[in-house]
């Protein structure tokens, strides 16, 4: 038997996502060598189903990355960023 993941295509990683693009949070990945990042993330509102936006991107290079997630608003590193899967709000462009 075996067992298969439907994946959506239409997420895109929180570090991925455009300026200002409203978009809902699928889930929290961590990278093996950081397991405590999706209980961390999960600790400050990152959880399925919360409103978040990029609202700013630090220069050069983009990183931190500051994000306004429900009413709170944090600064994550785009590593950070990379796990939280997020779908953008129906109609707008959500990748770069």
């Amino acid at each position: 038997m075996s067992i298969s993941r439907v994946v959506n295509f239409s997420q895109v990683p929180l570090a991925d996502l455009g300026m200002h693009v409203p978009a809902v949070v699928q889930e929290v990945l961590a990278p093996p060598a950081m397991p405590d990042w999706a209980t961390w993330l999960a600790e400050i509102g990152f959880l399925p189903g919360e409103s978040v936006q990029v609202i700013a991107r630090g220069a050069p290079g983009g990183d931190p990355l500051v994000i306004r997630i429900g009413d709170s608003t944090f600064a994550l590193r785009k590593a950070e960023a990379e796990c939280v899967r997020v779908l953008p709000a129906a109609g707008a462009e959500g990748a770069r």
